[in-house]
């Protein structure tokens, strides 16, 4: 499954953000991504890649559809929560 994941654009330095994704902090590429992005801004990462910039009027609902996916990450049966987990922790360049 492919699945991108928000997260929260603390800095950017040319073509590389700092995103934070619940307090787990990464540096993403800004090379494809389809609009510009500046700290503040929310994007949506694929593995490592910001592939869209989250419209301001679609955080709130993408965000709280990902927590939801979350609080289920408790479960380990759960393969949408588990790749949630998996884009939000794994290649983790930079933590908080």
């Amino acid at each position: 499954m492919c699945l991108g994941v928000p997260g929260k654009v603390v800095s950017v330095d040319g073509s590389i953000a700092v995103v934070d994704f619940w307090g787990v902090r990464k540096q993403i590429c800004l090379d494809v991504v389809d609009q510009a992005v500046a700290p503040g801004d929310y994007i949506l990462n694929h593995v490592g890649y910001a592939i869209r910039r989250i419209p301001t009027e679609e955080i709130g609902a993408t965000l709280a559809l990902y927590e939801e996916l979350l609080r289920h990450a408790a479960a380990d049966d759960d393969l949408m929560a588990a790749d949630v987990r998996g884009e939000i922790h794994g290649a983790t360049d930079e933590q908080s």
